[in-house]
């Protein structure tokens, strides 16, 4: 420590004097600085004060430039302490001279390690290549021996199924040959099939000499379960044929079981498939028919019958023995040639199950043909679509159907076609015609066709029997004998009864189905009894009796009509029609009855604009009428009223008829009195007139006690 001042001041006195001998040229060289400056003529004055620019930030730069140090004098103070550091850092490097050494030796023995881990490193390497070389070898026999085993575990596959395809079982040849057609048995011979389909589709098969050791066996077991299958369903099909026997049951829960039996003799069978086939629609063919035929038979007893060809609508009552028949039949009936009535319901019962015969025949039922003729179709398409949907079910085939209903279809048309020949009951077969509509719908919703043809056969053969039975009602209007007839009653006449009941049905029946030839038809029928009723009509002596005669007729045929419904049709319109003008002409001829001088003078007499001197009436003109109308007129409308209440039938009829005829009454007195203000000295005759208040006044008391 004592050294360190002596040292220092040495070092300042050494420093002194080297400053005194430093020489700054040796140092930095013959810089020149003013006078390169001044005689370097390529340096741009711009590049020094862009650079002047720049580092005027610069701290060290900015001090120098503010202090006016020159640069010569900063230059030497850098280099001195340039040096003085160098000399610290000679001193640092000698302090520090024995820890470099300690630090080379160490990293010498480093080297050393290092050396020898690299020596060990490289045995290690070439180690594991020969390793890696091992592995490469031992990885590609593996993949070899994988390679192997996916080829020989394909053989294996294909062996085995081969051998499992055509090998057959003791417990296989046990099932077929001596066990019974059960599940088990259809499973067995499903087995089977696959053993045969195998065998006859491989060629390769064909060529291996396992199947002439199989082969053999093979065959023999497929004749086998051939002539068992046949056995046994031959069986189920003769159970179909014995009495009471349910056959869709039978055929659902049992025939459906074993179908299979069927596929299997299609396949490996087909000329006993063929024989199955046949034995079937025999079978169902018979039976089928047979059932049929019995409950027609028992149909038949049930029958009612409504009309024979004598009830026609022109045919007088006298001779169609409506007297003798009676007896036999229920008067009810009768009725129901040509009313509608409660027949109307079969529609409603379209799809109620078919009739059983001997429950109605026990309650002693009788029906209208038409009702036998729904449960007869309804049993037929039901049983036809049961059938249809077994035989594609068990059989695959749709076109069987058509040979095993051959023979219930003939049993059917044959008992359809002798009553159809027979029939004269139009609204029945009208029913008739509905109710085939209505099946052709069902068969349409359950997308069953089978019955189609059929169906549309039917229909074809009800509307030209329709047409004939319209036809012998319309000749019977057209030709009958109004002589024979003609009835001296004012009263609506039977026939017009029938005619109004006979169209109200058929247009009742024609609402939801618009048959515009049905509709031409029955104008033909309007215009046949209106013909006749004129006739009718003209028998009677008197207009007036003509008149009531029509008007009673024309009124009974609107009230059925309208009975019928809302849809009268334009019959309901064109009697509406004739009615009104013949209600006219029974006004006129019922008030000339009673007061014909005062009608003749009032439409003799000309109206108040257009009236001359010549016709302007007198007092003594008038003067009878008024005094006799005044005398006389409630006795008169009381004989009105009476006539009115005995020559119609309808009251209400009647009540509108007599308001009328009042009414006109009035005008026609109202256009007198007017007349009568009019002449010259008619008030004298005031005192007679009848005030238009009291007659009104009686027309109400008509109209209120009618």
């Amino acid at each position: 420590m004592e050294a360190g001042p002596a040292a220092a001041a040495e070092a300042h006195d050494d420093g002194r004097g080297q400053r005194e001998r430093f020489d700054l040229g040796v140092l930095v060289g013959d810089l020149a600085l003013d006078e390169d400056v001044a005689s370097d003529e390529d340096e741009s004055l711009e590049g020094l004060r862009q650079e002047l620019e720049d580092c005027k930030d610069d701290e060290e730069v900015a001090n120098i430039l503010a202090n006016g140090i020159k640069l010569r004098d900063y230059t030497k103070g850098v280099e001195n302490n340039i040096r003085q550091i160098e000399l610290d850092s000679i001193q640092d490097y000698i302090g520090e001279s024995e820890n470099l050494v300690s630090l080379h030796d160490q990293i010498h023995d480093c080297d050393n390690i290092l050396s020898q881990m690299e020596t060990l490193l490289t045995g290690f390497q070439t180690e594991i290549g020969s390793i890696s070389s091992e592995i490469k070898v031992l990885q590609e026999k593996s993949m070899d021996m994988g390679l192997k085993l996916k080829n020989r575990k394909a053989a294996e596959c294909k062996l085995s199924k081969f051998v499992e395809d055509i090998i057959v079982p003791p417990r296989m040849i046990d099932i077929i040959v001596d066990g019974e057609v059960n599940d088990e048995y259809m499973k067995t011979l499903e087995t089977l099939s696959r053993k045969i389909k195998f065998i006859e589709a491989d060629a390769m098969v064909k060529s291996s000499k396992a199947l002439k050791d199989v082969q053999p066996e093979v065959e023999r077991l497929r004749q086998k379960a051939v002539s068992k299958i046949f056995e046994f369903v031959i069986q189920k099909f003769y159970a179909l044929r014995k009495p009471k026997t349910n056959i869709q049951i039978l055929q659902q829960s049992v025939l459906l079981k074993y179908k299979y039996t069927i596929v299997f003799l299609k396949e490996h069978a087909k000329e006993i498939y063929t024989e199955v086939r046949a034995a079937y629609i025999d079978t169902m063919n018979k039976v089928l028919s047979a059932h049929f035929r019995a409950y027609i038979q028992a149909l038949e007893k049930l029958q009612l019958d409504i009309a024979t060809s004598t009830d026609l609508l022109g045919v007088e009552t006298r001779s169609t023995g409506f007297l003798f028949t009676i007896g036999k039949e229920p008067l009810k009936s009768r009725s129901s040639v040509f009313a509608l009535g409660e027949r109307i319901n079969i529609l409603k019962e379209i799809d109620q199950p078919a009739l059983i015969p001997h429950i109605a025949e026990a309650k002693s039922q009788k029906y209208p043909y038409e009702v036998l003729f729904r449960s007869l179709q309804k049993l037929l398409i039901d049983t036809a679509t049961s059938e249809y949907l077994f035989s594609d079910d068990f059989f695959g085939e749709e076109s069987l159907f058509n040979d095993i209903f051959a023979g219930p279809i003939q049993v059917v048309d044959e008992h359809f076609n002798a009553v159809l020949l027979n029939c004269y009951d139009a609204i029945g077969i009208m029913l008739m015609i509905r109710i085939i509509h209505q099946h052709q719908l069902i068969m349409f919703k359950r997308r069953i066709p089978c019955l189609d043809s059929y169906l549309d056969k039917v229909n074809l053969s009800l509307w030209p029997r329709f047409k004939m039975v319209f036809d012998l009602h319309l000749n019977s209007l057209r030709n009958a004998n109004f002589k024979t007839l003609w009835e001296d009653d004012v009263h609506p006449h039977y026939v017009m009864r029938r005619y109004a009941e006979f169209t109200a049905s058929l247009v009742h029946l024609n609402v939801e189905y618009g048959d515009g030839q049905l509709d031409l038809n029955l104008e033909r029928l309007r215009m046949a009894i209106e013909d006749l009723l004129v006739k009718l009509a003209k028998m009677f002596p008197k207009p007036k009796l003509q008149t009531v005669f029509l008007i009673n007729n024309y009124d009974l045929t609107i009230s059925i009509l309208k009975e019928a419904g809302t849809e009268g049709g334009k019959a309901q319109l064109h009697f509406e029609e004739i009615l009104k003008s013949n209600i006219a002409i029974y006004v006129e001829e019922l008030l000339l009855e009673h007061f014909s001088d005062l009608i003749k003078f009032v439409k003799a007499r000309p109206s108040e604009d257009t009236a001359t001197s010549s016709d302007k009436a007198s007092v003594s003109d008038v003067e009878p009428l008024v005094k006799d109308f005044a005398s006389r007129w409630k006795a008169a409308i009381e004989l009105m009223h009476k006539d009115v209440i005995t020559s119609f039938s309808n009251f209400l009829c009647g009540m509108e008829i007599l308001k009328a005829a009042l009414t006109q009454l009035l005008l026609y007195y109202t256009r007198l009195t007017e007349c009568v203000k009019r002449i010259n000295g008619g008030s004298a005759l005031n005192k007679d007139l009848v005030s238009i208040s009291s007659i009104l006044y009686e027309i109400k008391k008509y109209s209120r006690t009618f």
